[in-house]
């Protein structure tokens, strides 16, 4: 099984945070967003994944030695590719397409889920769907009575279905997908001024290949601050046993609402954190109330009260209770 990550995208509704750091890499609940994805799909292939290919902006050689990381980290090979134009989501696969031979799931990066099942093989292909309340922003499915997907529609701008696909995509062939995009390319075949996936999945769909709906139990975007933080809250509460941490390994007056993420090098006095409180390492928070926050590493927040909030690494901070989206190196006193 190969895994693709398209993830080259500026991640402008996520500024100031992405200016520094790519949206991807971001951390919820103590780790990057790609990250948590990786090992997501790691639980529901049942297999293990033989390449991880990254297909990145110019992120810098820092960034491609995190992501070779993450993928050693699951056994996997990473491979990095760059994507110099925005072009689409099917020329973002389409860079690499070494990558696109034998099973093949595609996910891209701004989403995370929550599934209990097992990747059905057998099936020419799986679209990841749920339901929303905005389809026209998303691409969507229709399916027959079969369970086989019928059509697929991008942002459609009259109803059709609100069954949204999330991002996340297996295909049993991967060399059959690289032809249908390749084919896109070599006729620039554009839909919306951009190569899109769900054109080179209608024409397999045409050619008598049969894709199917994968449902999850949770959907968990992380397309600005605020639904990122919502998912940081979600992380922290579906993983209960891994998130928590005993207030008495802190200084005096410490209460800890649980689930909290606490990293290492952290110092708390006279704070009350939680819940959903995620602290990157080496930070430091004195007579503070916070709670489902993002706090990113080597932070100082002393006299500071905030909620659903987001703060970036190497912030300096005194101030009153609000709400908070603050990119890396802010000082405020």
């Amino acid at each position: 099984m190969n895994l693709i990550i398209p993830m080259a995208g500026m991640g402008k509704r996520m500024r100031p945070h992405t200016l520094t750091t790519p949206k991807p890499l971001l951390k919820v609940a103590g780790k990057s967003i790609v990250n948590w994805l990786i090992e997501d799909i790691a639980n529901v292939c049942g297999e293990n994944i033989n390449e991880i290919g990254f297909v990145i902006g110019d992120f810098g050689k820092e960034t491609e030695s995190e992501l070779l990381k993450i993928a050693e980290s699951v056994g996997a090979q990473g491979k990095i590719f760059h994507q110099e134009t925005a072009e689409g989501t099917g020329h973002a696969i389409l860079c690499a397409k070494e990558c696109l031979k034998g099973d093949v799931i595609v996910a891209f990066s701004d989403t995370l889920f929550r599934a209990d099942f097992n990747l059905d093989k057998s099936k020419d292909g799986v679209i990841w769907v749920e339901r929303v309340d905005n389809p026209s922003s998303f691409g969507v499915v229709k399916y027959d009575e079969n369970n086989v997907i019928t059509d697929f529609i991008e942002k459609p701008k009259e109803f059709v279905s609100d069954l949204a696909i999330i991002g996340i995509y297996y295909f049993k062939d991967g060399e059959n997908l690289r032809n249908e995009l390749q084919y896109l390319i070599d006729n620039d075949i554009k839909e919306k001024g951009e190569y899109q996936l769900t054109n080179a999945m209608e024409n397999m769909k045409n050619k008598g290949l049969q894709f199917v709906p994968g449902k999850v139990n949770e959907w968990l975007d992380c397309g600005n601050y605020a639904a990122t933080v919502h998912t940081n809250q979600r992380v922290l509460a579906n993983k209960l046993e891994l998130f928590q941490t005993d207030a008495s390994n802190f200084g005096e007056n410490v209460t800890i609402h649980q689930p909290c993420f606490i990293g290492e090098d952290v110092s708390l006095k006279n704070c009350e954190i939680g819940p959903f409180v995620s602290i990157g390492n080496e930070s430091t928070i004195e007579n503070s109330v916070i709670r489902n926050t993002i706090i990113q590493e080597n932070c100082e927040l002393i006299n500071f009260n905030c909620e659903n909030s987001m703060i970036g690494n190497h912030v300096c901070l005194n101030g009153n209770p609000k709400e908070y989206s603050i990119g890396d190196y802010t000082v405020m006193k």
